[in-house]
């Protein structure tokens, strides 16, 4: 079976090509990321989840966003309807990208580099983890996360801890 092939970006975001994923981690190469921000359709809560202790890197740490790398060929809103899908079982949901199409935060730490395209939908539920990715996940307020990020030693995935308050301020309202 050949290696998944991921999205490798320049420094400013510009897709150039592809590499084996495992190439992209070892070498920190930048490449691209699409995650969801799921909020309850009032906007009151953020959905938090736990991922597995088997993933290949942030393995059983907390998120918010449902998300993950930009496969070749696919555009950033592609990988997260997919990602959303996979991973917590949402469907048929519109994603708003959070401040424009082009917003990209960057994060630049171990072990690897990535440009995040970050979006936003409203959703109730129902929410159906895949087992592979998410070991449990809650709805929580954006203050009830608040206090939890202020903890530096709470497990949370390191590139969305350093995005979550740009992406907090940039969120779209329903």
């Amino acid at each position: 079976m050949s290696e998944e092939l991921v999205t490798v970006y320049d420094a400013d975001g510009n897709a150039t090509g592809t590499a084996a994923r495992s190439r992209v981690y070892a070498e920190g190469l930048w490449h691209g990321s699409a995650g969801v921000l799921v909020r309850s359709s009032d906007g009151s809560r953020i959905y938090v989840h736990r991922r597995t202790p088997t993933k290949a890197v942030f393995a059983g740490m907390h998120d918010c966003l449902a998300g993950g790398v930009i496969d070749p060929g696919e555009t950033p809103l592609q990988t997260a309807t997919r990602e959303l899908h996979e991973e917590l079982g949402i469907t048929g949901v519109p994603l708003t990208a959070l401040a424009s199409a082009a917003w990209d935060g960057q994060w630049a730490g171990k072990p690897m580099r990535c440009h995040v395209f970050a979006f936003e939908t409203y959703c109730d539920g129902p929410i159906r983890h895949q087992p592979d990715e998410i070991s449990a996940g809650w709805w929580w307020t954006d203050d009830e996360l608040a206090v939890h990020l202020a903890d530096p030693d709470w497990p949370f995935v390191p590139d969305t801890r350093v995005l979550i308050p740009q992406l907090l301020r940039l969120r779209q309202h329903p």
